[in-house]
């Protein structure tokens, strides 16, 4: 943990073997910067609706507010993080190659002091790192970036970067969890396809939903595991589970943390934030 770290209260640090190079955290609700807390108030403060930490302009927070907490983030930060515009697709933005706010949902970087930088208010966030500390990457992982490859479009760029599969380590950020993550059919279908592609079987797949109890009528639901398909696919990806780590928060249940869109419908994003350090 650096300095920087330190001065943080109320965020997530991955529970990863990362070297010391490599800086890494995830914002709540109630992040607070040297004792200075958000700006954000009503559904994009806390639970109490006050002193919220919401990092993201287009959800119809207060300007000045968002502006007030991106300044107290940046004081921890070695430089300004690369903001995304996620359209839940696969694109990888390489920082020093784009523009301010490009469309992506995920960011590899293999410079220093470049700040990665990844939204969610229950989609999955997830950062990756070599254990030599020679790049990271951060991916945003809602369900249809997941299930069309977005994690493992990750890994393989960093491969081409020239990491090794057994050297790549991940974390698992807060996002929906199993007993809250309702879907239809139709998502499960779609990743039975997609991971039968991958050499993934049904059984496998279907052993990451949980059939929820209908009145006969009405379309069958699944409670979906977003951590157990992101570990499939990582691992399908060539990583072996012991390289994963995080997982089993829920940003729904927990209110009093986290943000959720499931819950909520008009809230904050939280921040999930990687850089390697000069």
């Amino acid at each position: 943990m650096n300095s920087g770290h330190t001065r943080v209260r109320h965020a997530l640090l991955p529970d990863w073997a990362a070297p010391a190079n490599v800086h890494a955290l995830m914002t709540t609700r109630v992040t607070a910067i040297d004792g200075n807390v958000g700006a954000s108030t009503g559904v994009y403060g806390d639970a109490q609706g006050q002193n919220g930490f919401n990092l993201a302009t287009h959800v119809g927070d207060a300007p000045d507010a968002v502006a007030h907490n991106r300044q107290l983030l940046r004081q921890i930060l070695p430089s300004e993080p690369l903001w995304l515009n996620q359209t839940h697709g696969v694109a990888i933005a390489r920082h020093s190659h784009v523009e301010a706010c490009p469309e992506a949902d995920a960011v590899l970087l293999t410079e220093r002091n470049q700040v990665g930088v990844i939204m969610t208010a229950d989609c999955l966030p997830v950062l990756f790192t070599t254990r030599a500390g020679t790049m990271v990457a951060g991916a945003h992982a809602g369900w249809r970036s997941l299930v069309s490859g977005i994690l493992e479009k990750t890994v393989a760029a960093m491969v081409q970067a020239g990491a090794a599969n057994d050297q790549i380590i991940v974390w698992l950020g807060a996002a929906i969890g199993a007993e809250q993550f309702e879907v239809g059919a139709e998502v499960r279908e779609a990743f039975i396809e997609a991971g039968r592609a991958l050499g993934i079987s049904a059984e496998q797949t279907d052993a990451c939903f949980v059939a929820r109890g209908n009145d006969g009528n009405a379309p069958q639901k699944y409670l979906a595991d977003i951590y157990a398909l992101a570990r499939q696919r990582l691992q399908c990806a060539g990583l072996h589970a012991t390289q994963i780590s995080g997982g089993g928060l829920c940003t729904v249940s927990d209110a009093q943390r986290f943000y959720s869109y499931r819950r909520d419908g008009t809230t904050g994003r939280m921040a999930s934030l990687i850089w390697l350090e000069s």
